[in-house]
């Protein structure tokens, strides 16, 4: 049975299968549909579409309220990156800043490398300090491999400043005047 073959015969065609009205004439039916419908492009940039709450975009640094950083170089967002686009170079924070007497350092460095990161929002979700946001920015465009790091001055200055629902620094600094009160 398995070396006997089998010839199909084909049918001839019709007139009209011939000269492809059918199929002209449905392509046209779908064109005039969508004539008749309303526009849906939008004339990018001006016009933007809505973008959803859960969406992830470009990340960035924020500082607090106080226009203090909110980064404290604790390199766990370097640690979790998957495609290890984050680089952090820790920094001593100097003596002479009395609000942050309870932050053992700060970022020296802090750059993200755009043509690394897969927004994959793993950066935001492990930073205690909630230091590093993903902005709704998804038009991120160069015309260099230079243009697309991010350094420490740009981060923030994408980021900008966000607010600061339980101002940790704030409690901590009350919470310590407090505590040296209580001894004397």
């Amino acid at each position: 049975m398995a070396g006997k073959t089998r010839a199909i015969e084909r049918t001839p065609l019709s007139l009209s299968e011939k000269t492809y009205l059918p199929q002209i004439v449905n392509g046209l039916k779908t064109t005039f549909s969508n004539i008749l419908k309303p526009n849906v492009t939008l004339q990018y940039p001006e016009e933007r579409p809505v973008i959803s709450e859960s969406y992830r975009g470009v990340p960035t640094l924020v500082r607090d309220p106080n226009g203090r950083e909110k980064c404290v170089s604790c390199q766990l967002c370097e640690f979790v990156c998957p495609p290890k686009a984050i680089r952090i170079t820790p920094g001593e924070i100097s003596d002479s800043e009395e609000d942050r007497v309870h932050v053992e350092k700060g970022p020296k460095e802090f750059e993200i490398n755009m043509l690394r990161c897969i927004y994959c929002g793993f950066c935001q979700e492990v930073c205690p300090e909630e230091a590093i946001w993903l902005q709704e920015d998804y038009s991120v465009s160069g015309y260099s491999r230079e243009e697309f790091l991010n350094n420490k001055d740009r981060l923030y200055e994408l980021g900008g400043t966000m607010p600061d629902n339980h101002y940790k620094w704030d409690k901590k600094k009350e919470a310590e005047l407090n505590g040296h009160e209580g001894h004397h």
